[in-house]
């Protein structure tokens, strides 16, 4: 009888399981195409407006650069760039069309650039490419690491980066969104290493300031939801949101549609597994899991989960010259000590049930736990992508300096080396891609952003801002 109950119980389970499963790639998917077919639309709607409301005066033609148009940086040679990188499943400036994936707030001052970088590659790969990005020349993702992982030790050319004269004498701002904001910190940490072949001067004071947007710095217990393995933090379970995430991308990246690629790229070309490379054979190898980057572990998951996350900032510094703030988010909140999800309407669809999962979330009592002292209390609050207790600063394995502000005038004059960091209500992507849902509060955190970066952060003399002089 107790057998045959806890068979029933089991069965259940598996079958809860397997809906949540169907729900969430329901979810997943409908939202990827929403935003695909939206820039589509867009591009259609601009392609056709041109058409039919084309000037007959070609001196009335506004010249806008592209990204492969690169125009140089240097307008106002007093102003450091402002990067804004975008995170997982990100794209740059030049992607899925006229598209922003910061919802056009790179349209507040006049030196911000958009960098596209692999949506799934890992961290330390996509940190190569934001260089090359910016200094010029080809990417080197290294020889030691491409033969690790199995990929081309080269990838995309940039005949003319697009800041070319970066150095401690033109830093730049970064604003990382999510991963983006990991990124940029391993970035900094390359300069110090003097990571980057043939430019031996680089030090960490190229950077001047990075600020973080939901910024992910010490993992996710929502990879484990998504199908890490909370064991190890590397592998994948054999059934999982993750999965059908892989096989996808590999079968996305096999057929190789050069416009389709052209619109919308994961960032693996440097693993070179199209159709007309590796043939039938090599897809089913990369399904199979015996090649490519999701049996490297060389994409963005692995350095997500708390694992992952606390081998990355076992290397990673936080540097006295450079200005550091951090922007939390959550839609949680505690009801009689239980941490719910703090609204219905104000949290986006594709992330609910992830909020609810998260503020839930227990790690597996046989395995061990990912660091010691872990609480599962520490990580309930979250944003449906991200725990709070992560974004903050970095804390693991060493907590980093680091300060609680509830508003910006009270860290200012703002002191190098220290992660000054606020908590916001909303969702984790509630500053992106569609600036409706953000309303008003869009415009407070870019313009307090932006502000920063241009009256308060600066090493020597105050930088002489557009429309001003100095006296």
């Amino acid at each position: 009888m107790c057998s045959s109950v806890r068979k029933m119980i089991r069965l259940w389970i598996a079958a809860l399981q397997l809906s949540e499963l169907f729900v969430s790639s329901l979810v997943h998917v409908l939202y990827g195409f929403y935003i695909f077919s939206s820039a589509v639309a867009g591009d259609l709607s601009l392609a056709l407006n041109e058409l039919l409301f084309k000037p007959n005066n070609v001196n009335n033609l506004e010249l806008v650069p592209s990204e492969t148009s690169v125009a140089p940086a240097t307008a106002n040679g007093d102003l450091p760039p402002i990067v804004l990188v975008h995170g997982i499943f990100g794209f740059g400036k030049g992607r899925l069309g006229g598209l922003s994936y910061f919802a056009g707030a790179e349209k507040k001052d006049e030196r911000v650039l958009v960098p596209d970088l692999g949506s799934l590659t890992s961290v330390y790969d996509r940190a190569r490419e934001l260089f090359y990005y910016l200094k010029g020349g080809q990417v080197d993702y290294g020889e030691e690491h491409s033969k690790a992982c199995g990929h081309s030790r080269f990838g995309r050319l940039y005949e003319q980066g697009h800041y070319p004269e970066w150095d401690e004498d033109h830093p730049v701002h970064f604003v990382g969104h999510s991963a983006g904001a990991q990124v940029v910190r391993v970035l900094q940490q390359m300069l110090v290493d003097k990571a980057f072949e043939g430019h031996e001067n680089t030090n960490e004071n190229w950077v001047l300031s990075i600020t973080s947007l939901s910024g992910a710095f010490n993992g996710t217990t929502r990879t484990y939801l998504d199908g890490m393995q909370p064991e190890d933090g590397k592998t994948l379970k054999p059934i999982c949101l993750l999965q059908l995430c892989r096989i996808g991308v590999i079968i996305y990246d096999w057929l190789d549609i050069s416009w389709l690629k052209e619109y919308y790229n994961f960032g693996f070309d440097h693993y070179n597994f199209t159709w007309k490379k590796v043939g039938v054979w090599g897809l089913i190898d990369c399904l199979l899991g015996n090649s490519g980057p999701f049996a490297s572990g060389d994409w963005i998951l692995p350095d997500l989960t708390i694992q992952g996350s606390i081998r990355l900032n076992s290397h990673l510094q936080s540097f006295p010259n450079t200005y550091y703030f951090s922007y939390a988010t959550k839609r949680t909140k505690k009801i009689w000590g239980v941490t719910l999800p703090s609204t219905i309407f104000g949290i986006h669809p594709l992330l609910f049930i992830r909020v609810l999962q998260m503020s839930q979330w227990r790690h597996p009592p046989d395995a061990s736990p990912p660091y010691k002292g872990y609480k599962d209390e520490d990580w309930q609050e979250n944003d449906g992508a991200l725990n709070t207790i992560s974004m903050t600063h970095p804390r693991l394995p060493v907590e980093h300096p680091s300060r609680f502000v509830k508003d910006d005038s009270e860290c200012h004059p703002l002191q190098p080396g220290i992660w000054y960091y606020k908590i916001v209500e909303a969702d984790h992507i509630f500053f992106i891609v569609n600036r409706e849902r953000a309303g008003v509060q869009f415009d407070l955190i870019y313009d307090s952003i932006f502000e920063r970066c241009r009256k308060h952060v600066f090493r020597k003399t105050p930088p002489t801002l557009p429309n001003q002089t100095q006296h």
